[in-house]
């Protein structure tokens, strides 16, 4: 995948699909919406202030047909009936004017929540006027203590992911501070185990290598100057990182500062969860929503 138009085109390629929106009173989602409809992509189903939605959608001059509008009395109530009702009816799940905290509660709940078989993870996809291909970071939004099953489960969701997007053998590099094994810092011994696991088969047909640093990943003069064999400088398609903070703050620093264009995902529950900042414009939004398409 190239660039986030050929994400739009294979999104509209599948037709509209529901988009169950918790906490739906905010300026940006209900105009992503309503592109999104426009599109062909996806149709709203609100959950929260039915009031403040509608206000909103007549100061953006856009129909209240474009939506099912479903009134809740508070926050709580909207995440939880959203939860619901993507249980049951929906295709996907969307985060709206809500605190990821409270989002999360409900989603990781586990009696009515979404959780699947293996933990969720978050992967931000990023289209970069740098870069020739689509890139995934994980995990920079789910997850806060990490041991290695985690960061197997997190691995194994964005390789499926990935290949649920059309990438056959997707190239991962698992980052730290350095190329080699050191004691003192975790994730080295956790990626060279991992990377193992990949020799033998255990992630399917796909490229890991780890630990690897930024450069090395990006930058094939790099390897070649310290002496790093690499199958997949230049060429990566995902970065798993080795917390929660280097991944948010990559992600973001790409958008902020590298003109990124960026789009995030929740893989691994029973329903795909879309899931952004509620600083994010109308066009991440619309992003997300294809990408969510995508993924039901």
């Amino acid at each position: 995948m190239k660039d986030f138009q050929e994400l739009l085109d294979r999104a509209k390629g599948r037709g509209q699909k529901h988009c169950v929106v918790a906490c739906a009173e905010d300026f940006p989602t209900i105009e992503a919406l309503h592109q999104a409809k426009q599109e062909n992509i996806a149709t709203g189903i609100l959950f929260g202030d039915q009031m403040r939605i509608e206000r909103i959608a007549e100061s953006l001059k856009i129909p209240l047909t474009d939506f099912e509008i479903h009134h809740c009395s508070d926050e709580s109530e909207a995440v939880r009936e959203a939860i619901n009702f993507v249980r049951a009816n929906g295709d996907f799940l969307m985060k709206g004017q809500v605190n990821t905290a409270a989002f999360l509660k409900g989603v990781l709940d586990e009696k009515h929540g979404l959780r699947g078989e293996r933990i969720l993870s978050h992967v931000a996809l990023l289209s970069l006027p740098s870069y020739h291909k689509v890139l995934f970071i994980s995990d920079g939004g789910m997850n806060v203590d990490l041991d290695l099953r985690r960061k197997i489960d997190i691995v194994k969701n964005a390789i499926e992911l990935t290949r649920f997007l059309g990438i056959a053998r997707p190239k991962v590099a698992l980052l730290s501070a350095i190329e080699r094994v050191n004691l003192n810092i975790t994730e080295t011994l956790d990626w060279a185990i991992i990377t193992r696991m990949a020799e033998q088969a255990e992630f399917g047909d796909t490229i890991i290598e780890g630990p690897l640093a930024l450069d090395i990943a990006f930058s094939t003069q790099s390897a070649q100057i310290k002496k790093v064999a690499s199958r997949i400088s230049g060429d990566v398609d995902i970065l798993i990182v080795p917390s929660i903070a280097t991944g948010n703050i990559l992600a973001k620093g790409l958008q902020y500062l590298g003109g990124a264009k960026i789009c995030g995902i929740i893989v691994g529950a029973k329903r795909p969860v879309v899931m952004l900042s509620r600083a994010d414009t109308p066009e991440t939004k619309l992003f997300s929503i294809a990408l969510g398409n995508l993924a039901s």
